[in-house]
Parts: structure tokens; sequence; C-alpha cells
């Protein structure tokens, strides 16, 4: 039996991928609610392949409240997602809260592992602190990316374990779940593996920041990154998979959070990271991008009560639900006097308040006497609609599309004056 502790996005996601693989699956929250819903297939989150898995593989996995079932566990996983604050620090309290209160309930011989993301030297201070646990603590790189996470759950591309002792095999019932999934499986030290994670998102961080500026560049001087893009792929020193899409910014919540806790680690370590800084600034700079184009192309002078906006997508990205950080709602915000409707496939209701937003139940709804659409999300559903029937929802004629989600030689003959990031 392998369990699960703390069901969030991460939580839910690696235990049915477990209970798919073979395994047999407790699933454990101190939600009693929650995981009644679970067992009655009602799940908080809304992923691609997520419903039809569970259906596939439902005997296989247990959801429940009562922290003494964990005892039948061989193998336990601590997967509660940690969310970050204002400043996109870690809020690592809820997950140590919840490893203390069940730690008790782990039989002897069991093996614990810290999926959720951590600082550097969480995991071995966590052994120091229970000294009285049974189960023996290890730290493994969770690979969830929002929207894609159960294909990411199912078809790990690695596995990174951070190890009190590298050297000594890891347990059985460890190494049997390893297997299932088919990885290589890189075991080094625990600091090493809380650092890998970091490590990996800055490598990717400075890829975006790289593209962003280099995109802004084609913009200026009359160049088309699309057109540069398949040169890079081409070069082994970059590689076909590198992220060479322009965005705006960086989103979410884990790339800020490592950036952040880098900068904290700078700060008390003495070590130069000045960089993360120009990142920062970068990634800001390139998420107000839609904002300057609206102020040019649309609004200028115009009093706030004549000019109404829609936007498409209020998701950080596609294929979730999470709007942590995300552009389109930093650019609500900054229309503030203006008139604007969103709408989003999945996101139907917002924590607080934007002034002077209102959400539509569709597409096309948002469109309805608006000056300008801005695309603000690439989700798959708006590239099924034709620039001519969104032309006739709306009063004016700007299109603003950074992903390049509408066919622009389509928008064009609609009549829209249409733009689009790095051309």
């Amino acid at each position: 039996m392998i369990g699960f502790i703390g069901l969030s996005h991460l939580g839910l996601n690696y235990s049915l991928a477990t209970a798919a693989k073979g395994f047999a699956v407790m699933a454990y929250d101190p939600d009693a609610m929650l995981t009644a819903r679970c067992n009655a297939g009602d799940f908080p989150i809304e992923e691609p392949g997520f419903r039809e898995l569970f259906e596939q593989h439902r005997t296989r996995i247990r959801y429940t409240s009562t922290a003494p079932d964990l005892a039948e566990c061989q193998l336990v996983f601590y997967s509660l997602d940690v969310r970050t604050n204002d400043r996109n620090e870690s809020d690592l309290a809820p997950l140590t809260a919840l490893i203390h209160a069940t730690a008790p309930a782990l039989s002897a011989g069991a093996t614990a592992v810290v999926l959720s993301q951590v600082y550097p030297g969480y995991t071995r201070q966590l052994r120091e602190d229970l000294p009285g646990l049974g189960a023996d603590i290890y730290y493994q790189v969770e690979t969830l990316i929002f929207g894609r996470a159960v294909e990411r759950a199912m078809q790990p591309e690695r596995y990174i374990v951070g190890a009190a002792d590298p050297e000594c095999p890891l347990p059985k019932a460890y190494q049997e779940w390893h297997a299932a999934f088919a990885c290589p499986v890189l075991v080094m030290r625990l600091e090493s593996a809380e650092l890998a994670k970091i490590t990996i998102n800055f490598f990717l961080v400075s890829t975006v920041a790289t593209t962003n500026t280099l995109a802004e560049v084609c913009e200026a001087i009359g160049a088309d990154w699309n057109e540069i893009v398949p040169a890079l792929r081409l070069d082994k020193r970059i590689g076909p998979y590198a992220y060479l899409t322009p965005g705006l910014g960086i989103a979410g919540g884990n790339l800020e959070r490592d950036l952040v806790t880098v900068q904290a680690i700078a700060t008390r370590y003495g070590t130069e990271a000045s960089i993360v800084s120009a990142w920062q600034l970068n990634s800001r700079h390139r998420r107000d991008w839609a904002l300057r184009k609206v102020h040019e192309l649309v609004l200028g002078e115009a009093n706030p009560e004549t000019k109404s906006i829609a936007l498409w997508g209020l998701a950080y990205k596609q294929d979730t639900h999470s709007v942590k950080n995300s552009p389109a709602l930093f650019l609500a915000e900054a229309l503030g006097p203006f008139r604007k409707t969103a709408y989003d496939p999945q996101v139907k209701s917002l924590a607080e308040a934007v002034p002077n937003l209102s959400l539509a139940a569709s597409a096309l709804e948002a469109c309805r006497g608006a000056d300008a659409l801005v695309l603000m999300t690439p989700w798959r559903e708006f590239s099924t609609f034709s620039p001519s029937e969104i032309r006739q929802q709306m009063r004016g004629r700007t299109v603003i599309d950074p992903f390049g989600i509408l066919h622009p030689r389509a928008c064009h003959d609609a009549g829209f004056s249409y733009h689009r990031l790095g051309a």
C-alpha cells in the first residue's frame, strides 16, 4: 500500500498516477469533506485526462481523513501544494504542520518522501525535528506542471531523489514505485535535490527572459521571432525542446518563488545574485506588453466611460484554473477605470473583485460592443473562432494577440488591426 498525504493539486495527481500503475493507494487529507468528495468522484481540480484516468482505476485508490489508516502503507509521500504569499515566498507552515500531525501514524518500517517543493535544508531539518519518527525521510523533486499534470505524473522524464546518504540503496518499496514509471532516477544528497528543482527553474527563467527580450527587439526592427525559432531548434547547443515562445513574463507561482528563494539565500550567505533582479525586471516589463499596446492603440486620452475592452483568458496559462501572478489580472487591474469583460473556460469567479471587470458566459459574449479584444491566455478554444464572427460582435477593430492564437491573415481580412508579440 502506498500513501499520499495532502490532497491538493500535487497529491491528487500523483496518487491517481500511482493507482494507474497498479498500486493500491491510500490518499489522506485531514479535510473529511474533501476526501468524501474524492471518493464520490467529485474533484476540486480540472486537468486534461484526470477524470477519465480516475474512472479507469478508482478501485485501487481510497481517500481517507482517518490518519491511523496510514499505518497500512509501506511508502508514503507528503504531497501538499506549497503556496506562496504576495511576495512569492513559500509558506511551508501548513506542510510542516501536516507532517508533524501524521508522522505518529506511520508504521515503524515505512519510508516517507517529501514530494512538496521546499527550500534547501528543509528535509534535513525535518529529520532532526522528528527523531522519533519510525520512517526514514527522503526528498523527491516533483514534476507537476499545471495543465499537464496527468501527463507529467504518468510519464516523468526523470526522478531526482534526495537522501541523507546517497550511497545507500533506496528502500525496496521506494525502488518498486520508481520502477513502475520506468524513468532515470538520480540520487543525491538532500540539499542537492532540493536545489536541483530551483536550478531547473532558473534555466527555464533564463530562456524565457532571453526569448522575450529578443522578441521585443524583433518588434522594434521589423524582424519576426517566429522566423528565427527554427534556427534555434536546429542548434544542438539549444535543442528542439527549448522554451522559445515569446510570452508575458513569468507567471504562476513556482518560478517566482524560486527566484525569491535564491535572493534570500544570497542575502544570508553573501553570494552575488543580481541577475535574479534583472530577470524579475525583465518579466515585469514583458508582462505589461499588452497594457502598453492597449494604451497605444485604443485608449490614448479616451474617457474611461467611452471605451470597453474584451479579455479572453484570465488563468496564468492554458489548461489550468490558477490565476496566481496572472498577466491578465495585472492588465485588468491596471485598466481600472475602463470597462472590461472577460471570459475564461475555467476561471468562473475571482477571489477578489477587480474594478470594472465583469465575467461573460462565453467568448463571443465578452466581445459584444468592445473596442478591442486582448487574448491573454492561449486556450485552444479561442483558436476555433473565426475573426469574421468575432468582428460581428465588436465595435472596434483592434486585436491584441500576444501568443498568435488567431490567424493574422484572417484577422486582417476581417478588417482588424492585428498585433502579436515578436512581430
